[in-house]
């Protein structure tokens, strides 16, 4: 079996869970204060509902990965609690939460694979044996403490790449055939020569029982979801509108493919499910179910990373910012039918190199090496949707784009709610051309994710605040 992509320094191989990467986590140094009151790292914010929301979103940045496996987002980590609290015991106070020995630092950036698939059988826990199917999810997520953000590439399944040593095949075919290794080659040898620090692997199982126990996320659904496979014993049948969803039904939102997007559309709604379920994390009363959190985590999850590792990476979450998470899908098309036999996601080599070079700091494709002048921004495919209480406001903000310069303006069929703010979606992960977007418009906020018009650079989804510009 090939070799995981080795870290720079020379750890000890006596198994993947203990290859701690000297050089990528360290101790700090600074003694944690037994005054709670007073401690720095229990008040990082003079009120304590901030408190509150950094343990929230640790919770959203250490579930993300069995989130991942049907709501795509970026890796898993156990929000580590104190040693004296036991699943009965009282809930400790917030600053215990928070002070509860995060003694280690992710001192350089560090890139992780997390993939998600179904287990093999149904077994009490994740091992290798078990997640050695086909990936029905694929991220690849960097944790950059220089910019204090996590940058998540979702890579569809479909996506066409060299498998090393088996040739050209569809992505979700190299865990099948080499496991998280193979994986981990292939990721890096058609992305750039990326290195990839660490692995996880989670089961599907997990998605559904964590939102189950968080109570549900609240998602709006737009338009009648229904298909059933009998063969499968597959059935989703969702309504359209605001709704509370379930962890059967949250999965059933993600997997729906009877749509022309097919699984494109089922990336985007991951996104949108990850979102969901960051809100409801962020809600204090979370914090209550941590415990099980942890332990549902722990049956479902094969990874590599070392239990000092995931203090580091849950230390690093706890300094996060909500819009420190940035989200983009892999550039590309679908393949026509006289393409080839299967069905495949072809990348778009050049904007894909963007990404990575972007997002991970990676050097260019060696095919792209030259520098080739960028496509004007007067030339980006902007997609124009209504999601306004107004009527033809899609056809006015689509005429204003055209009169600032910008020659490559489509509409799209109206957004089926009403939305206050303005998203400016940077669907190929182009931040700065979205920013700019944004800033002509003067409304709205920039959304570092692809739930817009697959086919677009940026997605403008209109909401009222423009409208109540030109009034």
């Amino acid at each position: 079996m090939p070799a995981l992509p080795q870290l720079p320094d020379d750890s000890p191989a006596e198994s993947p869970a203990e290859n701690v990467p000297a050089d990528a986590i360290e101790q700090s140094n600074q003694a944690v204060s037994a005054e709670p009151d007073t401690s720095a790292a229990a008040q990082p914010r003079p009120q304590k509902l901030s408190i509150v929301r950094k343990l929230g979103w640790a919770a959203v940045f250490g579930l993300t990965a069995a989130v991942s496996a049907i709501a795509g987002a970026a890796l898993v980590l156990a929000v580590p609690l104190p040693k004296s609290w036991s699943p009965t015991a009282a809930v400790p106070p917030l600053a215990e939460l928070w002070k509860s020995g995060f003694r280690y630092q992710v001192s350089r950036p560090v890139n992780i694979l997390v993939m998600g698939l179904d287990e093999a059988r149904d077994v009490e826990g994740a091992t290798p044996d078990d997640l050695v199917g086909r990936t029905d999810t694929m991220l690849l997520v960097r944790l950059d403490p220089e910019t204090e953000s996590v940058n998540v590439l979702s890579i569809p399944r479909d996506t066409r790449v060299e498998i090393p040593g088996y040739g050209l095949d569809k992505i979700n075919q190299a865990n099948f055939e080499g496991g998280a290794a193979l994986a981990a080659q292939t990721v890096s040898h058609n992305f750039n020569d990326v290195e990839i620090d660490r692995y996880i692997r989670v089961s599907t199982n997990a998605f559904r029982e964590i939102v189950d126990l968080v109570g549900g996320v609240e998602v709006f659904v737009p338009k009648p979801m229904y298909y059933e496979d009998k063969t499968q014993g597959l059935l989703i049948d969702l309504e359209p509108g605001w709704q509370t969803l379930d962890g059967d039904e949250a999965e059933q939102f993600a997997r729906f493919r009877q749509d022309s997007s097919g699984d494109i559309g089922r990336v985007q709604r991951q996104q949108i499910l990850l979102k969901a379920l960051k809100e409801r994390l962020l809600s204090p009363a979370t914090i209550t179910q941590l415990p099980q959190i942890v332990r549902l985590l722990q049956r479902h999850i094969d990874t590599n990373l070392s239990p000092e590792e995931m203090l580091a990476l849950a230390g690093f979450g706890l300094q996060l910012e909500p819009e420190s998470l940035h989200m983009v899908m892999l550039p590309g098309r679908f393949s026509d039918p006289e393409e080839f036999l299967a069905s495949y996601w072809l990348r778009d080599d050049a904007a894909s190199s963007r990404i990575m070079q972007t997002y991970f700091d990676t050097e260019p494709a060696a095919i792209l090496a030259e520098n080739r002048p960028r496509r004007s921004v007067s030339r980006l495919r902007i997609a124009v949707q209504n999601a306004s209480s107004g009527y033809y406001t899609a056809q006015a903000v689509a005429d204003y784009l055209q009169n600032e310069g910008f020659e490559n303006v489509y509409i799209i069929p109206d957004w089926p709610e009403a939305n206050q703010q303005t998203e400016v979606i940077a669907q190929r992960g182009d931040l700065d051309s979205a920013e700019l977007v944004e800033s002509i418009l003067g409304a709205g906020e920039v959304a570092a994710e692809s739930t817009g018009d697959i086919d677009s650079d940026i997605t403008v989804r209109v909401g009222d605040d423009w409208l109540d510009l030109r009034q």
